[in-house]
């Protein structure tokens, strides 16, 4: 029996106990008083038929044909299903207290929820810090994290594993920050001017168009932005900068206007603009909901003594909504310095430690998809720079995250 049919069977099976459940504690209590309400007693017969038969089903699937007995397991767990329903239904009595029950394996299902979310996250930290144990071995730690030169060598065989590279990863990190602070720079100040503007001035007809047509963008692929930049964006502002370039050449500033003549597509600003448009969704609309669960009672309050709307705005109602503005504005970073695609199409692949935003620069994020693409030797430090490069990067991210909590635990405003 394949395991679609033995899911199915065993759906049927518990939705009958269930329904068998609960008429059986109706018909007992006959009109009497009962301590559950009956959709919980037969939840909890329904729960001992299918969950234990449903995580046998699970080891079956994921042991595949490795288990012995794998033949047998299918009637294993619709033995299994009966055996539970027959432990659980002669317990469904009026006085039985189905619902405590049911809400402990409420209680079990949220704990095994997280444990898995907790066990994720471990498992995620411990091969990045294997893998890059392995990395730091080949390569200085100290090189590799004040290094300005990013070259890493070429292995394609394993006889080239210990050839000489650069992996100084200074550039990369300065590249990304630069392109999350362009970007922040957009939809920091966007994002939390609409969802100020749609929280409290606009009507609720302007409100039901326009926050729906700003959270399309949310759905927008980040390919199609990285369309948008490379094709649109990038050939307009080259043209713009090229064209005052062209104007100050001659002049005084001929340096700067030979320059501006020489700007291509590719680079940092495109990227970043392109980025800060499409971030301006999710910093708008997490900031909308906070800035509306601000208790009205604080406005009120607010125009009680004389204050105006943009007062109001700007001494009560921001202040109070700091913390989830603060973590809207968190999203966006790690959005910004996840982002690869627009990068790559934006900004380049050309390593370049600068903070003019008209240069070629690369994120993290890209050399790290770079380095792991192709056929090369997976054990030499080429490729396993980019466990080093994630490892630095989640430290990184880790460190700002608790240093924005500390801000928002000094000036976040206390309302009783």
């Amino acid at each position: 029996m394949s395991t679609g049919l033995l899911l199915l069977a065993l759906f049927a099976f518990s939705a009958l106990t269930y329904v068998l459940a609960r008429r059986k504690v109706l018909a007992a209590a006959g009109g009497g008083r009962l301590n559950s309400l009956p959709g919980y007693y037969g939840s909890y017969v329904a729960l001992w038929t299918g969950v234990p038969a449903l995580l046998l089903l699970v080891v079956l699937t994921f042991a595949g044909d490795q288990l012995p007995g794998r033949a047998y397991l299918p009637g294993l767990a619709l033995v299994l299903a009966v055996a539970g329903a027959l432990w659980a239904y002669p317990k469904v009595q009026p006085s039985f207290r189905a619902r405590t029950r049911v809400d402990g394996w409420v209680r079990a299902v949220l704990m095994a929820c997280s444990g898995v979310a907790i066990l994720t996250t471990l498992g995620i930290v411990l091969s990045l810090l294997y893998e890059s144990l392995r990395f730091f071995d080949a390569v200085s730690p100290l090189s590799f994290l004040f290094g300005t030169h990013w070259s890493p060598q070429i292995a394609l065989r394993a006889d080239q594993a210990g050839a000489s590279g650069a992996f100084g990863a200074v550039p990369l990190f300065a590249g990304t920050f630069l392109i999350m602070l362009i970007a922040m720079s957009v939809a920091g100040p966007v994002g939390l001017f609409s969802a100020i503007y749609l929280s409290e001035y606009a009507g609720r007809t302007t409100r039901a168009w326009v926050k729906p047509a700003m959270e399309i963008l949310a759905g927008v692929p980040s390919v199609v932005y990285g369309f948008f930049a490379a094709l649109t964006v990038g050939p307009a502002l080259r043209g713009t900068f090229n064209a005052v370039g062209a104007q100050l050449v001659g002049g005084p500033l001929n340096g700067l206007g030979l320059y501006l003549s020489q700007v291509q597509n590719q680079m940092a600003l495109v990227a970043g603009l392109v980025m800060g448009i499409m971030l301006i969704p999710f910093v708008s609309s997490l900031s909308d909901d906070i800035i509306n669960s601000v208790p009205q009672s604080l406005r009120d309050g607010s125009y009680a003594m004389g204050a105006t709307k943009s007062e109001t705005v700007r001494k009560v109602v921001l202040p109070a909504a700091l913390p989830g503005v603060a973590g809207a504005f968190l999203l966006g970073v790690s959005a910004a310095i996840g982002e690869t695609m627009i990068v790559t199409m934006a900004a380049g692949l050309q390593p370049n430690l600068t903070a003019n935003p008209l240069d070629t620069v690369t994120t993290v994020t890209v050399q790290i998809v770079t380095l792991l693409t192709g056929d090369q030797e997976f054990d030499s430090p080429k490729t396993l720079a980019a466990f080093g490069l994630g490892l630095t990067l989640f430290v990184v991210t880790l460190i700002l995250n608790i240093i924005a909590l500390a801000v928002v635990q000094k000036y976040r405003e206390q309302y009783d």
